[in-house]
């Protein structure tokens, strides 16, 4: 579903990423580790065409999105849930999740399994973004990604600041949407054991490059966590 081929990006004078080439599947999570400052959420963005990639080449489901803007990527069928959340503090759950489906027409609705996902929402659809907690929003976050139906899901540090039982239930969310084999999953994480439990397949940045990578089943005895706890 996503091609990242030979990706080079630059900030400043500064060489960000380099060289990065790796896919993301259908039907599994593609996750992304590294300590902070190695160029994970840099990736993300350049995926997502919020900052341009200065040589190589991005492909969604076969077709070049290299050059795209934002929004011709979400039209194509890329969904982001960025670190943080940034969810709509001043506007209802309700016009939250119809700020992701602000391409289609007025009066396409809400999917119904986007409450069927996350039920709180559903008990919150008039309550305005910023008085959720921190894992209400994320769940906000993620189901305004999912509301147009993508092919490819980025998810940048989604257990950021979370408690450990929406954490739980946002790993459930993520596995059940990779299974249904409709959508590839991109997760940048910093929280080992969520990232361990929910790998298909890993790649552990340093530097701005990829230098480890592999089965998640694998993880563990590949030397992973050690890697991220140096």
């Amino acid at each position: 579903m996503l091609k990242v081929d030979g990706i080079n990006q630059y900030y400043g004078g500064s060489h960000i990423l380099r060289n990065l080439s790796f896919e993301a599947k259908l039907g599994e999570v593609t996750v992304v580790l590294g300590r902070n400052g190695v160029g994970k959420t840099t990736l993300l963005k350049s995926l997502m065409g919020v900052v341009p990639v200065k040589t190589g080449s991005i492909h969604l489901d076969g077709s070049p999105i290299t050059h795209d803007t934002p929004y011709e990527r979400v039209r194509k069928g890329v969904g982001y849930v960025p670190q943080g959340r940034e969810i709509f503090g001043r506007l209802t759950v309700e016009e939250n999740l119809r700020m992701g489906l602000a391409y289609k027409s007025g009066s396409t609705p809400i999917p119904a399994e986007l409450f069927e996902l996350f039920p709180v929402l559903k008990q919150m659809i008039n309550r305005r973004g910023g008085d959720l907690s921190g894992g209400q929003q994320q769940q906000l976050a993620i189901a305004r990604a999912l509301a147009a139906g993508p092919k490819l899901l980025i998810l940048d540090e989604p257990t950021e600041g979370i408690q450990p039982s929406i954490i739980k239930d946002i790993g459930r969310v993520i596995r059940m949407l990779a299974d249904r084999g409709t959508m590839a999953i991109v997760l940048v994480e910093q929280f080992y054991d969520f990232a361990a439990e929910l790998a298909d397949q890993y790649l552990v940045m340093e530097r701005g490059e990829i230098v480890q990578r592999g089965h998640g089943d694998n993880m563990e005895a590949e030397g992973v966590r050690a890697r991220m706890s140096i």
